[in-house]
């Protein structure tokens, strides 16, 4: 299948080219010129396949074109060693779970199935290195460091913004070693990201090295991520809670709501969306307003989101053919404020007694806001809330318990160096690599 930069100014790109490069060279994200339909079988028999078998008939509709079918088939069992169940909260809301994996985060299934699909890639392509650079605002870095660490011939490079990721999810990428290294930068998610996408502009650091990213702005990244959407759908058909199904996404760089957006194209029976925000509100007030105006991200104590210019925009755009009013029809938005997030954790807690972190918790109320008669509700719970201890544990006054994985991670020494946000100063730190 050939790929398209939503910039439109580069070359058609193979899958293959698109997953290696992450990035196309006018500055443009990889789009697939066509989006499967999944048969309407598949579908009427959704409720009875595995987590494993509904994901390797999405992830065939999307790669099945250039990767041999056992190989692809491997890659999916190997990324899916964990659930994601459907949790009912209160009535007719659901969280899904997708908290399950080995760094209990939803984007274990991007990071390891990225991880095996570029490993594979680089084994069929004779590459000796290949260098990741990833941005991250919390749970991406682990994800992806983690998906990744030990994979022969590639060596990741996390860059994440000093003192604005949690403690835990910073102890997640900092204490790996191996081919796996952190970089502290002194400036916000943004920062981290714009020195990401320069040093793919920049032909003197790609002389020197192979570069790509496992950031949502890589296709092998993002498209997994259409998996939960399926695996919904399917337990709340077996709860005879599909019919007019509602699915509401904490949305940051939005990467996820991206993937779930191309599971509804593929014609999986999603009624619509919401796009969930804290302060970081820019999806928002484009969808007020129909003006997309990009600005410096604020912190907040749901930093995954903390993101002012988000990638996954222009695919949204792409998807929509730049309709405002299209995506309106799809896609609402909910905003929320610090205090409104503690109140929705604490009274979630206190009333249905589920824990949420502060991620879900925008998900949750956007859902409790904004539910219409007849309607069922999921959200996706992206991270699991011990993940966010101090914060939530402050916010319900009482003990998380810290799940076995990560008081494994906590008990590691942080490794990191420490880097400006000065594109120069981290190109010369490469090109001594």
């Amino acid at each position: 299948m050939k790929y398209y930069s939503t910039n439109h100014q580069a070359a058609d790109a193979s899958l293959q080219e698109a997953v290696v490069k992450g990035l196309a060279s006018d500055k443009g994200l990889f789009m697939p010129y066509v989006i499967k339909q999944l048969p309407q079988s598949f579908y009427d028999n959704i409720e009875n396949l595995s987590f494993q078998e509904i994901a390797y008939q999405v992830a065939d509709a999307f790669f099945g074109e250039d990767v041999p079918a056992e190989t692809l088939k491997q890659i999916v069992y190997d990324t899916l060693s964990f659930d994601a169940p459907a949790v009912k909260v209160k009535e007719n809301i659901y969280s899904l779970e997708l908290f399950h994996g080995p760094t209990l985060a939803f984007k274990d299934v991007g990071g390891r199935f990225m991880a095996r699909l570029l490993g594979y890639f680089i084994k069929k392509e004779g590459q000796k290195q290949v260098n990741v650079l990833v941005a991250t605002s919390g749970d991406t870095g682990s994800a992806v460091a983690n998906g990744f660490l030990g994979v022969e011939g590639i060596h990741v490079y996390v860059l994440y913004p000093k003192g604005k990721v949690s403690e835990i999810q910073e102890k997640q990428f900092t204490t790996l070693g191996q081919n796996i290294t952190a970089l502290e930068v002194d400036g916000t998610f943004d920062d981290c990201q714009a020195l990401v996408k320069n040093a793919f502009m920049d032909a003197e650091l790609n002389a020197h090295m192979k570069l790509t990213s496992a950031n949502s702005i890589n296709v092998a990244r993002f498209l997994p991520q259409a998996f939960y959407y399926f695996y919904a759908y399917a337990q709340l058909k077996k709860a005879g809670k599909a019919d007019n199904l509602v699915v509401c996404v904490p949305s940051g760089n939005f990467g996820n709501i991206t993937a779930g957006l191309f599971g509804k194209h593929m014609g999986l029976p999603i009624k619509r969306f919401i796009a969930a925000n804290n302060r970081n509100d820019i999806f928002y007030q484009y969808l007020q307003s129909g003006e997309y105006n990009p600005r410096p991200s604020v912190a907040t104590i749901a930093n995954a989101m903390d993101v002012g210019d988000p990638s996954n925009f222009a695919r949204v755009l792409a998807l929509y053919e730049n309709s405002h009013e299209a995506i309106c029809a799809e896609i609402s938005g909910a905003t929320y404020t610090d205090e409104q997030i503690r109140e929705t954790v604490k009274a979630a807690y206190q009333e249905t007694g589920y824990l949420l972190d502060p991620h879900g918790a925008c998900g949750y109320r956007a859902l409790e806001e904004g539910l219409q008669e007849g309607e069922t509700g999921v959200f996706l719970e992206t991270a699991h809330p011990a993940k966010f201890l101090e914060t939530v544990e402050g916010i319900i006054g009482d003990k998380v318990e810290i799940p076995a994985k990560l008081q494994a991670f906590m008990k590691g020494t942080k490794q990191s160096i420490p880097m400006t946000k000065d594109f120069e100063s981290f190109k010369a730190y490469l090109l001594k690599e």
